[in-house]
């Protein structure tokens, strides 16, 4: 699939099923041995529906959640980011999520996920970002790859589980600016 068939855009209510879908789906695969299987198992799509309809109809200037669709409307990637939640590290902007497909991982979606939040995160006028991912999640290189730095290292409990998590950072998002079209730039609602 190239890239000119691939469409980045900010969800629409609509977009709760397919992501609630994916959110699953994106689960089981990325946590399998490292969250409880009962944990997994338990995922419902119908549950995560409700709560990203209320994830995107909640959302305002600062928060968003992107998606990467194919030509045909099938969701491919999901993504969510805004304001750094309260770490005691100095970033003001923050990527919440990004998933992409297992059938889709490796083609590029996921750095245009990030790419495009990142240069949303740097249009409402934050200056840096970071996101936290499970240290024992191989999708953490991603991150090194995509020029994101080391910026933490933390233990959280995750469903009743201790497990470390990586921070990584982006100090300037200036470079991401150029990375929207013009009509995705239009959406933009600087901070300032």
């Amino acid at each position: 699939m190239s890239d000119d068939m691939i469409r980045i855009r900010i969800a629409q209510p609509s977009d709760a099923g397919p992501i609630a879908e994916l959110h699953v789906d994106t689960w089981r695969t990325a946590y399998a041995g490292i969250l409880p299987d009962d944990v997994l198992l338990g995922l419902s799509p119908s549950a995560e529906r409700r709560q990203w309809l209320r994830v995107i109809a909640t959302s305002d200037h600062e928060f968003a959640v992107h998606i990467a669709e194919a030509a045909d409307g099938e969701l491919l990637g999901y993504g969510s980011a805004g304001p750094a939640r309260p770490s005691g590290l100095p970033y003001t902007g923050e990527v919440y999520t990004l998933y992409v497909a297992p059938d889709h991982q490796g083609r590029g979606l996921g750095r245009r996920l990030l790419f495009a939040m990142l240069a949303q995160l740097h249009l409402q006028g934050f200056d840096s970002a970071m996101l936290w991912v499970l240290a024992a999640n191989p999708s953490r290189f991603f991150y090194h790859a995509m020029g994101g730095a080391v910026a933490a290292e933390r233990r959280e409990s995750h469903f009743g589980v201790a497990l470390d998590e990586i921070a990584y950072s982006w100090r300037d998002l200036e470079m991401f600016g150029s990375f929207l079209g013009a009509a995705y730039q239009g959406r933009a609602n600087r901070r300032d």
